[in-house]
């Protein structure tokens, strides 16, 4: 009684991220289902349950209704038909790739992936008998080039990159043919970037930052095609990396306010950085929000915001990093980004630490490199705060 009479206008972003995944109950606050399993009418429907395909109602690692409103509602957002919930980011990563590669595939991946998408793939997919290629996605035609006819089963990049924001153009990703595309949107968030727009097979997101935004639930998701989401989820309840509904009721609160989280964020990291990048110490500063940085021009036509991520160098290597890193004050160190506290960490020791320091080095993390997610605290205050850092 309490669903709409007519079909809902499309709006912008901010308005969908309250309007989605809403159930039509009338009930402004999500419910919560906590059981694990479900109570059937008899055998024939526990059978229909048992054979139903991403459907509630028979075991919650199949389903659970909580949790499909926080698929409904990234979907929505995405402009995808379907999407599927997980414990985390890297629970997403590991079930598309298990789902949709076997041994003896191929996979074409940017080199500037989060460095725990590099372990994985050069550990268990090398293990399985996947074969891997990393290039440099920022390149025009580069991850083209390197898909193997017949062998290549998915392209995988991320843009922004974390920590180097470098940036893969996404309608040459979405003029792939023949593999599947998976492009890890995190930084940028559904209200920053839509890349199935471009015709990419499937967006990624560790929803455990940006979009739930209160460092307080873990979740990963993956949205796309229905069919390839169904055949996804075929996968996923063996896998067995399923979301808690405790956590996707926290991630539909994270997108109710992620418009006003991002606008704030997002100009905050525009000012700092332009800050940071007038600074005698600061060598080089990444944001695609700078007119400076190299692809800037490319930011602006595919991204709608730049992002509440930025990564600064400065001389000196790691005994300088960590003089900054230890003499910050209200800035808190931290891994992990898109939550109401900023926080910085020195990706080299910290979040790409599995990574070779060669490749690290390839992919431009340097030891003088240090990354900031910029919280919901004053802009002045962050400012001043890193500035006495680099003072010391």
């Amino acid at each position: 009684m309490f669903g709409y009479a007519c079909e809902v206008p499309k709006h912008e972003p901010e308005t969908t991220a309250i309007t989605s995944g809403r159930d039509g109950s009338g009930s402004l606050s999500p419910a919560l289902w906590t059981s694990t399993t479900w109570q059937s009418a008899g055998l024939d429907d526990s059978n229909k349950h048992a054979l139903a395909t991403h459907k509630s109602g028979n075991y919650a690692r199949y389903g659970n209704p909580t949790v499909r409103a926080f698929e409904e509602a990234v979907a929505e957002l995405e402009g995808a038909q379907d999407a599927l919930a997980f414990g985390s980011g890297m629970g997403a990563i590991a079930s598309v790739v298990f789902a949709l590669c076997s041994s003896g595939d191929h996979i074409v991946a940017h080199n500037q992936l989060y460095g725990g998408t590099v372990a994985f793939l050069n550990g268990p997919c090398k293990r399985m008998g996947i074969d891997v290629t990393f290039v440099d996605g920022s390149k025009p035609g580069a991850l083209a080039a390197a898909v193997r006819k017949g062998k290549t089963m998915l392209v995988i990049a991320e843009t922004p990159s974390n920590p180097q924001m470098g940036l893969v153009d996404l309608a040459e990703v979405g003029a792939i043919k023949g593999p599947f595309t998976l492009i890890d949107s995190t930084l940028a968030t559904p209200l920053g970037q839509q890349p199935l727009s471009y015709g990419v097979s499937l967006v990624v997101h560790s929803a455990t930052k940006g979009i739930a935004g209160h460092n307080d639930a873990m979740l990963g998701v993956v949205a796309g095609e229905k069919e390839l989401i169904d055949a996804i989820w075929g996968y996923s309840v063996l896998h067995g990396a399923t979301a808690s509904p405790f956590d996707a009721l926290n991630g539909l609160r994270g997108i109710r306010t992620l418009g006003v989280r991002l606008a704030h964020q997002c100009a905050s990291a525009l000012s700092i950085a332009t800050a940071l990048s007038q600074h005698p110490r600061v060598s080089a500063v990444h944001y695609p929000g700078l007119a400076a940085h190299p692809q800037h021009a490319l930011a602006a036509s595919q991204m709608r915001q730049f992002g509440s991520l930025f990564s600064f160098e400065i001389s000196g290597g790691k005994d300088a990093a960590r003089k900054v890193v230890d003499g910050v004050r209200l800035v808190r160190t931290a891994v992990s980004l898109g939550g109401p506290e900023s926080l910085i960490c020195h990706p080299t020791s910290s979040t790409h630490v599995g990574m070779p320091q060669e490749a690290q080095f390839e992919s431009g993390i340097t030891d003088g490199m240090l990354r900031v997610s910029v919280g919901l605290e004053s802009t002045a205050d962050i400012t001043a705060d890193l500035q006495q850092a680099l003072a010391l």
